[in-house]
């Protein structure tokens, strides 16, 4: 996780993609450490929903969703790797969501619900401003996904009645978050957007009679945001079910921790390191390092792990279930952080005041895997890692991550470099924090332009191809791409620029930058790295 701002911040070019200190602390471990099973070889690309081509603000669960399945399935892939899916704060970062339980309104497909019957087309119409067209606005999206959900619930209560029923079915399953998080949204719009601490006291303390006071007031509005959620839900099903026809597996992304602008602090105040007064008492962040001498101070609210541990990780269970409810397999965020964490003192400016503190360790994995049984997770183990943290790794037997772009310009040893990669790593070329591989190329020190060109034979005009050859021929059973990677884009069409405040998370794709010539070029690359899928008996 990174700073609460358009940008994951600094400290993830300091720590992972986009610059993490690769730096092992100590010795490897055992080689007779546990493994997991060996998987078969398999690859995939990276694009967030959001990135899709398609008319309105941002990419939906449309049919331009369905037609980038069939891409990938045209070019052998068996991953797509999404960020996660949550409500995005203001600016777009899917790292800075006001639900870890939510959906992003902004994926909301209108042609979608006109097509099933939710909503009237004269009404898409209406919803979706022509002036969206031409943007690329992940805030402006969202105004226009809510709009499209909020019409189709007026239509549905007056003429879908099965769609009404299937609607408070789904709301009584999901009760233990969604009402809480429609009511929180709800809430916002009330207070024109204010920090949910800026609320009246009674509203932010959850009194029980104001509570029930303002779900009375606003029950229209939270029937609204409840049904936005439902009409997410029922999208984004679709496209899972149309990945699993086609043989595509999705990949998807927890957060370690949640926004302060979130439901999930308003409402488990008790599992967050919160004063009497509901603020922070302390905060995320990362120590000094290479990339940032003060160290980063992400801003983030602290878990209280040892009344988490009290009712065996419930709420980490639960949340865990729902992202697995969306997706196959999940990239967990910062898994450092399980192990120790780094705690900066909310009335200090920089987290180089921080100090590491002990976090859950096993004790939550094992809480997971009772409830949940074996996880599908992909450690995001990127920056400095310690033998203790690898242990925990390993330990849990999930596969860690390995990026070809922190591989150069150093010693031999570097174990992002091919020859010393695992089978049990998934292996990238770089990450939505990265630069594509071009730009990072075009600004990398001549001594890492150097190596690379040296270690690829390679001039460097062909570079995002050479790199993204290497990865597939790696002896890893996942391979990963950006598709900015396989489309060979300059850094003008990055997704993140950790550290800055505006001109993140609008990345689009258009219509025609993946040709069929892209799909067989990269089933040829695919084929001859042995990540086909098999051929049906």
């Amino acid at each position: 996780m990174c700073a609460r701002s358009g940008a994951r911040s600094t400290a993830c070019n300091a720590r992972r993609p986009g610059g993490a200190s690769i730096r092992f602390d100590g010795p490897e471990p055992s080689p007779s450490s546990p493994r997991p099973p060996m998987r078969q070889r398999r690859s995939g690309v990276l694009l967030h929903p959001t990135s899709l081509p398609g008319p309105g603000a941002a990419g939906t669960l449309g049919q331009e969703a369905i037609r980038w399945l069939d891409r990938l399935s045209e070019a052998g892939q068996r991953v797509w790797q999404i960020l996660p899916l949550g409500p995005a704060d203001t600016g777009g970062s899917p790292y800075m969501a006001r639900s870890a339980f939510g959906g992003n309104p902004a994926l909301i497909s209108p042609s979608w619900l006109v097509d099933r019957g939710w909503l009237a087309a004269e009404h898409q119409a209406d919803a979706c401003d022509p002036r969206w067209r031409t943007v690329s606005d992940p805030d402006v999206a969202c105004q226009q996904g809510l709009r499209c959900a909020w019409l189709a619930w007026d239509h549905v209560r007056a003429r879908r009645p099965d769609v009404v029923q299937a609607f408070m079915q789904w709301r009584g399953e999901q009760a233990s978050w969604l009402e809480d998080q429609a009511l929180f949204e709800a809430l916002r719009s009330r207070y024109q957007q204010r920090l949910w601490l800026d609320w009246p006291v009674d509203i932010r303390s959850r009194e029980s009679s104001a509570l029930v006071s303002a779900r009375r007031e606003l029950s229209e509005e939270v029937d609204r945001q409840a049904f936005a959620q439902f009409a997410f839900d029922r999208q984004w099903a679709n496209v899972r079910r149309a990945a699993g026809e086609r043989g595509v597996r999705i990949l998807g992304d927890i957060p370690i921790y949640v926004s302060l602008q979130s439901a999930d602090v308003w409402q488990h105040p008790t599992l967050f390191d919160l004063g009497p007064d509901l603020h922070p008492r302390a905060v995320a962040g990362v120590p000094p390092d290479y990339f940032s001498t003060q160290g980063q101070r992400w801003g983030n609210p602290l878990y209280r792990w040892e009344r988490m541990a009290e009712d065996d990780h419930a709420w980490w269970c639960r949340r865990f279930s729902r992202v697995l409810e969306h997706c196959d397999e999940v990239r967990l965020d910062h898994f450092r952080g399980f192990e120790s964490f780094w705690e900066v003192p909310a009335t200090s400016e920089f987290a180089v005041d921080g100090q590491w503190v002990q976090g859950p360790g096993r004790a939550l994995f094992d809480s997971l895997q009772r409830t949940l049984g074996s996880l599908p997770v992909l450690a995001e183990d990127l920056g400095t890692i310690t033998p203790a943290v690898d242990a925990l790794r390993r330990e849990c037997g999930f596969p860690g991550m390995a990026i070809l772009q922190f591989a150069f310009g150093g010693s031999p040893a570097n174990p992002y470099l091919p020859h010393n990669l695992e089978p049990h790593q998934t292996v990238y070329t770089g990450t939505h924090d990265n630069d594509t591989t071009l730009g990072w190329y075009a600004t990398a020190a001549a001594e890492a332009r150097d190596h690379v060109r040296r270690y690829l034979s390679t001039d460097g005009h062909d570079i995002s191809s050479r790199l993204l050859k290497t990865a597939w021929l790696s002896v890893c059973e996942t391979a990963i791409a950006p598709v900015q990677d396989v489309l060979g884009l300059g850094t003008e069409r990055r997704m993140n620029t950790p550290g800055t405040q505006s001109g993140n998370w609008t990345f689009r794709l258009s219509e025609h930058e993946w040709t069929d010539d892209t799909s067989e070029w990269v089933h040829g690359l695919t084929s001859l790295a042995g990540r086909l899928p098999d051929a049906p008996e």
